[in-house]
């Protein structure tokens, strides 16, 4: 059975709700929360429930909401919402490498060097969980 066709089990997403208890994002500190719950479900990788991944999602959709509305993406270029961001989330340059495929485009990115592409954007927003936008 493919990932998209797998039922929810109401009672148990009912449970992670009331355990994780998702709200409209109003603050850092709720925001940061609900980073760390995203974090530790993203940290079970393929093991998700199928209730796990729809909560995975809603989270998803609450910080971004949060994230477009708080971070301005007018007023703040690209390279310093990414800067932003890391600093936010204590994410290391070193995390990145993956992101943006070896450790030089990300050093010449974060120095200033290079811009963000395309395709760096959107894999910027698939690790921080906000708009590609943010970062174009």
């Amino acid at each position: 059975m493919s990932r998209a066709a797998r039922k929810i089990d109401p009672t148990r997403y009912k449970r992670l709700l009331s355990r994780t208890m998702p709200v409209v994002i109003e603050s850092e500190e709720e925001n940061e929360r609900m980073l760390a719950i995203v974090e530790k479900l993203m940290d079970k990788g393929e093991d998700l429930s199928p209730e796990e991944e729809k909560l995975l999602k809603l989270f998803a959709r609450l910080i971004e909401d949060f994230e477009q509305r708080y971070y301005h993406a007018r007023e703040a270029s690209p390279l310093e919402v990414l800067q932003h961001l890391m600093e936010a989330r204590e994410v290391k340059q070193t995390h990145l490498w993956e992101v943006f495929g070896s450790k030089g485009i990300a050093s010449e990115v974060l120095n200033g060097k290079r811009g963000i592409s395309k395709t760096q954007a959107r894999a910027l927003a698939n690790y921080f969980h906000v708009s590609a936008d943010l970062f174009i």
